[in-house]
């Protein structure tokens, strides 16, 4: 992956902040996003085309650990919801990793497209981290 590509796929979603959180929007709208319609979009935009919920998206991509996380990285989370099933079915989040212990996502919590700090509250609820950039998927 490149620091380049990585800082425009980046700079592409920061386009986004404030842009409203809104469950189950539409793939290539961008009005409106949920989590994964948000990261399919800004990696579609950038010749990376990922499929539309994050649970698809967990199973593309190289598997990275935690601590190698790098800038356009995916993190895929658990939610309250999801806490309960096991394997892939737990994950019902995903985010951009943009670097200094923060992510680029949208979610109910902050209900737009948001920066927010990968604490503990955060780091609890990730399930793993995904390395897609330099790939060309296809969904």
């Amino acid at each position: 992956m490149s620091l380049q590509k990585a800082k425009r796929i980046i700079k592409t979603g920061k386009g986004f902040l404030g842009t409203p959180y809104v469950f189950g929007a539409e793939s290539g709208r961008t009005d409106r996003f949920d989590c994964s319609s948000f990261v399919q979009y800004v990696y579609g935009a950038h010749g990376i085309i990922l499929p539309r919920t994050s649970r698809q998206q967990y199973l593309l991509g190289k598997s990275i650990p935690l601590s190698s996380v790098r800038r356009g990285d995916l993190l895929f989370f658990t939610t309250p919801k999801r806490a309960k099933y096991k394997g892939i079915h737990r994950i019902g989040h995903v985010a951009i990793f943009i670097g200094n212990n923060s992510i680029l996502h949208t979610s109910r919590l902050e209900k737009k497209v948001a920066i927010a700090p990968l604490d503990p509250y955060w780091r609890k609820k990730v399930i793993g981290a995904r390395r897609v950039m330099g790939m060309r998927l296809h969904s």
